[in-house]
């Protein structure tokens, strides 16, 4: 039996329509150049006008429903080209029904196609100077309101959106480099960014282009009117009433045909590029804010209308019905917020049920979590179905994860009814390790090193590193980019704690278990190899030691055959924990290295000559084994340095490392981790032969 398939392909089916638009889409563009081209050379039938000018109104119709619904003014983005194409349509339907005009309108008013002359009768109503004048009308509106006000806005858009995008690159960097969203998300930020500004400087130009539209369809009407009453007078022998009842009706039907789409595109265009940055339909938004989130306005609005329908001489009814309409609003959204607000208060103070006295089970043993974040109430939105917090820790878990080369545990967020209302907590064993408040629906505007001017809002310290920061509503954060201040909002705050957290912290997250999981998937691929290690060479406990001490000095342990046959290799009986880490970190120095410092030369800290003199005699005295120890005032004065240091290399935009020799290593690096400093201490042999140092800062 045949197969359907080759039936259907060999008796010619059909395609579906859908495949038939997929197929002939590319061709839209071309043709509908080549149909504007043929409107300007070809001369058209009056009943093809007809066709053409309820396509242009139909066109333009869609346009701004299209503009209407759609989310934000990127989704939109071919709106610039749209106008164009719909601009130089208009225009030459302006000369084909001239041409028209001209040449056929002394046969009488339909000469030029029904459209033109029922637009010219509708709105001249028998009285050509009121036709003329809501002519102007509606040019005026179209060219100096509507359109004026669309291009400065597209205009001061292009200008401020090309000047907050270093801002908002460094915005989205930030996010990468804190493990907050992965490189596919940065790279589609950075095009959404670049696309923004495009598209603004796209809709500054198009905008001339209207503006350009408006002035030729009043030189085109006057040319109508002028041309035809000649034409009429001089070519056709009519009179001068009957050439001007003829030419104006069909000159005016012209104007207003063409011009009434004109001025819904253009109101499109300003519905467009007046969005300022917000998401979702304009219908939506504008009801949410003028009636949803304005009951104080309403009932002041009642109220005035209500005392202005009773002043003697207004017309009352009009007023009164109004204010009534207005206060019946006012009253339904007041019900509706009155009662949101007492289904969230007996929320918030229902009292805690405990249980019986009496009753002992199991259920008040309840599991520690490794890594949890206790939330108020209000930062609850954040984490629901859908909430921009849970997904930026979900991206964090799990680019940690791929960095460090294990699973690292699930972040559990839950509420807390203890903490403040926007307050939160970062605990690991359940244990609080930070806590911090955070404002939901504002934006956190973080000052540099290098003083800025204040900014209108709350002023606080930024809870992850300590700086400056103003607590801003969300409008004002295209100012504060332009003025310096790193803009993030409040899911980005709790993610970068959790996250500096996590490098604080990641050694007791990684224990027997994580290591099991790892020797399950060596076993998988690498089974002989880990059978000649495991136990023989190092037991598990003392595997797992290890691989923890290289997970706290944030080395991956992703190729653990590369360890495994280290440690085959290297295994010495009675070898230390410290001596067996040093030898995989020398193993893997070309990756420790790639991830501290991936361009050449590498650019490091080293010690100075009498600072290192004296560390290695401390370690000498200290044994293979042993912590040297260091007098208080020289431990002091060895961390003040180190932190300068690292600070001026922060300032070079390098990361902080240090290169010691071999025997330093590992007491450094225990220092720095005590003392909170994030520096990485690399040791000579980890550096790959081929590779250069340059020492761009002495520690002495």
């Amino acid at each position: 039996m045949a197969d359907p398939q080759t039936i259907k392909a060999s008796s010619g089916a059909i395609p579906a329509p859908v495949e038939l638009w997929a197929n002939y889409q590319s061709l839209l563009g071309p043709l509908v150049l080549i149909m504007i081209l043929t409107m300007i050379v070809v001369p058209l039938p009056p009943i093809l006008l007809d066709v053409l000018f309820t396509f242009n109104i139909t066109f333009a119709l869609l346009i701004l429903f299209a503009a209407l619904h759609v989310k934000k003014p990127l989704d939109f983005s071919a709106f610039p080209t749209v106008l164009l194409l719909a601009t130089l349509l208009r225009l030459a339907l302006n000369v084909a029904a001239a041409r028209v005009i001209l040449l056929h309108g002394f046969h009488g008013n339909q000469s030029a196609g029904i459209v033109i002359e029922s637009f010219g009768r509708f709105v001249v109503g028998g009285d050509y100077v009121v036709g003329i004048v809501v002519f102007a009308i509606l040019i005026i509106i179209n060219f100096v309101v509507v359109t004026k006000g669309s291009s400065r806005i597209a205009e001061v858009g292009a200008r401020f959106s090309l000047d907050a995008m270093p801002g908002k690159q460094m915005a989205i960097d930030a996010d990468l480099n804190a493990g907050m969203i992965t490189q596919i998300e940065a790279r589609r930020r950075r095009d959404e960014v670049s696309a923004e500004s495009d598209f603004y400087g796209s809709m500054d130009g198009a905008s001339k282009f209207v503006r350009g539209d408006a002035i030729a369809a009043i030189l085109i009407i006057i040319i109508n009117l002028v041309g035809g009453l000649i034409i009429g007078v001089f070519q056709h022998n009519l009179s001068l009433a009957a050439a001007a009842k003829t030419y104006t009706l069909l000159s005016i039907g012209d104007g207003l045909v063409a011009q009434i789409p004109s001025l819904v595109i253009s109101m499109a265009a300003g519905i467009l590029v007046s969005r300022s940055g917000t998401e979702g339909e304009v219908s939506h938004l504008v009801s949410g804010q003028v009636f949803g989130g304005n009951r104080k306005g309403l009932l002041i609005t009642a109220i005035t209308l209500g005392v202005t329908g009773i002043i003697p001489g207004m017309p009352h009814v009009a007023f009164l019905f109004y204010a009534i309409l207005t206060g019946i609003l006012w009253q339904v959204l007041q019900r509706r917020a009155t009662v949101t607000a007492t289904a969230a208060a007996q929320a918030i103070t229902a009292p805690f049920q405990e249980p019986p006295a009496d009753v002992v089970d199991s259920n008040i043993l309840r599991p520690v979590e490794p890594l949890s974040i206790a939330i108020g109430y209000q930062i609850i939105p954040l984490i629901a179905e859908g909430g921009d917090l849970q997904k930026r820790l979900n991206l964090l878990r799990r680019r940690t994860s791929e960095n460090l080369g294990f699973l690292l545990p699930s972040i559990h967020v839950h509420d807390d009814l203890t903490l403040r209302p926007g307050g939160y907590r970062i605990q690991v064993h359940g244990v609080r390790v930070a806590t911090g408040d955070v404002r939901v629906g504002s934006l956190l505007a973080i000052s540099g090193k290098a003083p800025l001017p204040p900014l209108e809002g709350i002023h606080t310290t930024d809870p992850v590193f300590g700086a400056s920061a103003y607590w801003i509503a969300t409008e004002r954060s295209d100012d504060a980019e332009l003025l310096g201040y790193t803009v993030i909002d409040p899911a980005t705050v709790i993610t970068t704690h959790t996250n500096e957290c996590l490098t604080r912290y990641i050694g007791e997250l990684f224990g027997l278990r994580q290591t099991q999981e790892l020797l399950d998937i060596a076993a998988a691929r690498n089974g002989k190899l880990l059978e000649s290690v495991v136990p023989r060479v190092i037991s598990i406990p003392a595997l797992s030691k290890v691989l923890r001490e290289l997970v706290v000095e944030g080395v991956s342990i992703r190729d653990m055959p590369t360890i495994l046959e280290t440690l085959a290799e290297n295994g010495q009986e009675g070898a230390s924990m410290v001596q067996t880490v040093e030898i995989i970190r020398s193993r893997l120095g070309r990756q420790i290295l790639s991830v501290l410092a991936p361009d050449d030369p590498i650019q490091t800290a080293i010690l100075g000559q009498s600072m290192e003199q004296l560390l290695l005699n401390a370690v000498e005295s200290a044994g293979p084994n042993g912590m040297p120890a260091l007098e208080p005032s020289i431990l002091m004065h060895l961390m003040q340095a180190l932190r300068q240091g690292i600070e001026t290399m922060q300032a070079q935009s390098l990361k902080p490392l240090l290169v010691v020799r071999d025997p330093l290593r590992q007491a450094l690096s225990t220092w720095l981790h005590s003392a909170g400093l994030t520096m990485a201490v690399v040791a000579f042999s980890e550096v790959p032969g081929a590779r250069p140092l340059k020492s761009v800062l002495e520690i002495s």
